[in-house]
């Protein structure tokens, strides 16, 4: 277990121009989670878009520390934007057995869900499944494995009282390992509130009790709830629930961002094959996400990274 959640982003310097490479850093475990702010309680995330009534076995990171998670701890690429990450408060974020749900929002409109009762999830299943076949050509020559989604672990629900969508996928790369994929879209007035667990497949049954407290304790802020929505002024996004399930705004983002959310479902798998993938796919994928959102002054700025947890210590 220690090897395989050692960070070591030595590789991805090495194949960096030597201009770009920053110094090295050696920290303990316990130096790496002792950086990281563990919030509890009533959060507001950025922006007062919703709130997180975090209970006693609950604790948030900001958007800076999610991706320090994300980046040094679990092997994703740097710059994807969240508004943080709720994890659980019993277990380290460096432990094989940790699992955190990300967090994030996309403005896009007002989400009808007229078509809540007629989906067929069964043949849109079939859809997404061809989807993911059709990237891993794409996803091998970037350096990276082949994937398939398998099917549906937990079959999408829609909540209409709520307002919020269900369903999780089980993934397999081509090594074998499965991983579990937890989806929550909670619906607001001008935009959906994205819930993503991740986990490994084993963690199914716990994922989906704990999933449903989380959500439990997530809630738009007065004035961007679903009930909210003003048809005479607000918009209506060009979407509906089946899209939010088969790849919604994501798909807006291109091959690459549909890869990205794949990968992050992948963050066990990631720690091993990050290193053999080269610095290119960090630097392309920093590129996409720059693009698409500003620089914050909290977020890091180098483009590659080359911390490394020692985990014997």
């Amino acid at each position: 277990m220690t090897a395989l959640l050692c960070l070591t982003l030595s590789s991805l310097v090495a194949a960096a121009p030597p201009e770009e490479a920053a110094p090295a850093k050696t920290m303990t475990a316990e130096q790496f989670l002792a950086q990281l702010h563990f919030q509890r309680g009533k959060i507001t995330l950025p922006g007062g878009i919703a709130t997180l009534d975090l209970p006693a076995n609950f604790r948030y990171l900001s958007p800076t520390d999610a991706e320090s998670v994300l980046v040094d701890a679990w092997g994703n690429p740097p710059g994807f934007h969240s508004l943080g990450m709720i994890v659980p408060a019993g277990i380290s974020v460096l432990e094989r057995e940790s699992w955190g749900v990300i967090v994030t929002y996309e403005k896009e409109g007002h989400i009808k869900d007229d078509d809540a009762d007629s989906i067929k999830y069964d043949e849109l299943l079939k859809d997404m499944q061809a989807s993911v076949l059709d990237g891993n050509a794409e996803r091998k020559k970037q350096g990276y494995p082949g994937m398939q989604l398998v099917g549906w672990a937990e079959k999408p629900s829609y909540e209409k009282q709520s307002h919020k969508l269900y369903w999780a996928k089980d993934l397999k790369i081509d090594s074998g390992e499965h991983s579990l994929n937890y989806n929550v879209r909670v619906l607001g007035r001008e935009g959906v509130l994205n819930l993503n667990a991740i986990a490994s497949i084993q963690q199914i049954e716990a994922i989906k009790k704990e999933m449903k407290q989380v959500t439990g304790f997530t809630e738009f802020t007065e004035g961007n709830r679903y009930t909210d929505f003003d048809s005479k002024t607000d918009k209506v996004a060009e979407y509906g629930l089946a899209a939010l399930v088969a790849g919604g705004v994501a798909s807006k983002l291109g091959l690459f961002g549909k890869l990205l959310a794949l990968l992050l479902a992948f963050k066990k798998a990631l720690i091993l094959i990050v290193v053999g993938a080269g610095a290119a796919i960090v630097k392309f994928f920093g590129s996409i996400f720059k693009k698409k959102q500003p620089v914050q002054p909290e977020q890091r700025e180098q483009p590659v990274r080359e911390d490394k947890v020692n985990l014997d210590k």
